[in-house]
């Protein structure tokens, strides 16, 4: 395995990039499906077509927690740590290699932990609603990661790899399946705050053709930024611009049938066009009902806790029509409270953190499950890393952790009331069936019926893969 280590750090501190990065930092909008990386020749081949095996989920929904959630005083119970409170780590290898900062002493959770469900579940206080939803979920308690800082760890995570340059799983998705909906954008972004560390090159296609980049929604009532037209703007005139657009472009690919880019930006703008009409309906929550609105949560007065409540509302409602891939982020940048991040007051940070997603992630599933829809929708709750069982130096916060944290899986073809892997006795590294990132990819993608080695896509003289040269295994325990 291989220790990515950046050197940029969690305050922010600015660095220069290349050329592929700016345009990915600066796409993610539909504009950008027609626009971003117009000069890059790219290959012209279609989408791959059909499943190579039966799929058991047909969606996902993938809900990233950014900068790092403390597997310690959430889900991975390590009772040992109020044994062997203010001693260091003895026997753990060069533990100082693994750490961003400063090694500490063992800090136990300040959380309290109980069982929950017929599986037995421990979990922390700081998902009350939640934690009612054990028996559904499948707990994966050993990933590890390779990039002990947030952008590259955050594009390993998205994209199968610790540089950025590379399309996001949902790319993947979507250039082998397609999309069920003509009317939306088959892969959609929402973050509750601002724009998380791995910046667009999480969601973007990478060497893939633009088309299948993710594409930026606003959870109110203007989904994409400049795509309505002005109220002055009447609907007939509006028609009639598009009809003639339309025969413009006709003639134009006509005279030019081999220009594989101009149809696709055709078909981006014409995709806008629809969009029109129905990105405003999806984003209108008045036909849903008071009693859905409490359950996600979206009176809610805390504004963060309620953005991410209609967020989520959002997600099943765009998965209903159609949308193969949604990432929503709980957490953006690495500034205090804003993310996961908690290396200073890990405690005030959690508790700050956990309520924005516990109510809307509970009612989430209850939403999917009373609808049908959690048999055949992939939910994925994840974070690009976990944090020590020590603190940070000589503070009260927790350090990165890339050799052993916890996500969770429920729904298409995912055995619930399971926990896979484990930590040692302190929640350290994983010691009990490791999970690669690329094994989770794998796994996703075997899900969709879809074989991660033979998903492939020429690009400079190689056949590209997510799950890269190394391959993933699917995790044969929770499927």
């Amino acid at each position: 395995m291989t220790w990515y280590r950046s050197r940029t750090n969690c305050t922010g501190i600015r660095r220069f990039v290349d050329r592929r990065e700016f345009l990915q930092t600066m796409g993610g909008g539909l504009g950008s499906i027609a626009l971003v990386d117009m000069a890059r020749a790219r290959s012209q081949r279609t989408p791959a077509s059909g499943l190579h095996h039966p799929a058991q989920a047909k969606r996902v929904l993938f809900l990233f927690m950014s900068a790092g959630v403390s597997q310690v005083d959430t889900f991975d119970y390590k009772p040992d740590l109020t044994k062997y409170a203010g001693k260091r780590i003895t026997g753990k290898g060069n533990v100082q290699d693994l750490l961003f900062r400063e090694e500490g002493n063992l800090m136990p959770s300040v959380f309290k932990f109980k069982q929950y469900g017929q599986s037995g579940k421990w979990v922390s206080e700081l998902f009350p609603q939640l934690s009612r939803h054990v028996d559904k979920l499948t707990f994966i308690h050993s990933m590890v990661a390779d990039a002990n800082n947030h952008a590259p760890a955050q594009w390993q995570m998205s994209t199968g790899f610790v540089r950025s340059g590379n399309p996001a799983v949902g790319s993947w998705i979507t250039y082998a399946l397609g999309s069920e909906t003509s009317n939306l954008p088959a892969f959609v972004v929402m973050k509750e705050t601002d724009t998380p560390a791995g910046q667009a090159a999480a969601w973007g296609p990478g060497f893939l053709p633009s088309t299948f980049q993710g594409t930026v929604f606003q959870s109110d009532s203007d989904p994409i930024l400049d795509l309505s037209p002005p109220a002055t703007y009447d609907r007939a005139s509006q028609r009639a611009s598009f009809e003639f657009l339309r025969k413009l472009n006709e003639e134009h690919l006509r005279t030019r049938p081999k220009n594989g880019e101009l149809a696709a930006r055709v078909a981006a703008y014409e995709l806008a066009a629809r969009m029109q009409l129905a990105a405003p309906e999806v984003t209108d929550l008045g036909g849903e009902s008071e009693a859905t609105h409490r359950l996600y949560g979206l009176d809610r007065s805390d504004k963060r806790g309620a953005k991410f409540s209609r967020m989520c509302l959002l997600g099943r409602r765009l998965i209903e029509r159609g949308v193969r891939f949604v990432t929503l982020y709980c957490g953006g940048s690495t500034s205090t409270l804003n993310s996961w991040d908690g290396h200073r007051e890990l405690a005030k940070n959690h508790r700050h953190m956990a309520p924005i997603c516990d109510q809307p992630v509970a009612a989430l599933l209850t939403d999917l499950e009373s609808r049908g829809l959690l048999d055949d929708t992939l939910v994925v709750w994840t974070t690009e890393f976990g944090r020590t069982p020590t603190s940070e130096g000589q503070t009260d916060g927790r350090d990165h952790n890339i050799a052993g944290f916890t996500i969770w899986m429920a729904g298409g073809g995912i055995r619930p009331g399971t926990s896979y892997g484990s930590t040692d006795e302190l929640g350290f590294k994983a010691v009990d069936n490791p999970v690669r990132i690329a094994d989770l990819h794998a796994t996703i993608l075997h899900l969709l019926g879809i074989d991660a080695e033979s998903l492939t896509y020429y690009h400079n003289g190689l056949d590209r893969k997510l799950t890269g040269a190394d391959g993933g295994q699917v995790i044969r325990g929770i499927v």
